[in-house]
């Protein structure tokens, strides 16, 4: 039985076909695309569980198409997998809103494991959306929709930045420990992701400024307190 949709971008003719041949085999409905630019276009057509794609690529490059992906359609999750493993490749993987970065070469297996990994997670969180809509200070926030909504202006939330703002929220008030927002949201707590954490609390300071009742302080070494003045 074919299970998710994932779209490859890879412009390595050898390694595309043996992943792409092996998710298949794993029963993934499987489409691929050479460089970003093919993908866009794929993107007009279907809609997608995960994109998987490699940074450096021909036309344009995997830095370029993820913010592209962030901007179109903010609710599809998406992980590199490149050789380009220096910290600020991956710092700067995750700025775009990765949910993971991998480095070549990888194990066909452990990419199967961490692909279902994520979409578990993902797919978890998503059967808890209705049409649920919170009032957070002077802006309405829909779950479902991604929207931050504060007075005329609107917002478009990527998938991560609305998990993010729902743990913290619920969590008002209350410090929420580094570890316990990294296992929640990104599924382990290690050096990089907090790296990422930070990079996604400067993207909600600056969507919630307009509100001077709502801050996201850091308690250093801890963890963040979200704190809404009544």
């Amino acid at each position: 039985m074919t299970r998710n949709k994932l779209l490859l971008v890879e412009d390595d003719n050898s390694l595309g076909y043996l992943l792409s041949e092996y998710l298949k085999m794993k029963n993934f409905h499987l489409e691929w695309a050479t460089n970003g630019v093919k993908a866009l276009e794929v993107l007009k057509q279907e809609a997608f569980d995960l994109i998987i794609m490699d940074v450096m690529m021909p036309e344009m490059d995997g830095f370029t198409l993820a913010g592209k992906v962030r901007d179109l359609y903010p609710s599809i999750p998406f992980i590199f997998l490149t050789a380009r493993s220096l910290k600020i490749d991956v710092l700067k993987g995750f700025s775009l809103g990765a949910v993971d970065y991998l480095k070549k070469p990888i194990d066909e297996e452990e990419l199967v494991v961490r692909i279902e990994t994520l979409l578990s997670r993902l797919q978890s969180g998503n059967e808890e959306v209705t049409a649920e809509n919170y009032q957070i200070g002077g802006y309405s926030f829909s779950r479902k929709n991604q929207k931050l909504q504060y007075g005329d202006e609107t917002i478009t939330l990527t998938s991560r930045e609305s998990e993010l703002l729902l743990f913290l929220w619920r969590n008002k008030n209350e410090l929420s420990l580094h570890k316990d927002i990294l296992t929640h949201i990104w599924g382990k707590n290690d050096y990089f992701n907090r790296k990422s954490l930070n990079v996604f609390i400067s993207h909600l300071r600056k969507y919630l400024s307009k509100d001077p009742r709502i801050s996201i302080e850091n308690v250093h070494n801890k963890g963040f307190v979200f704190k809404i003045e009544e």
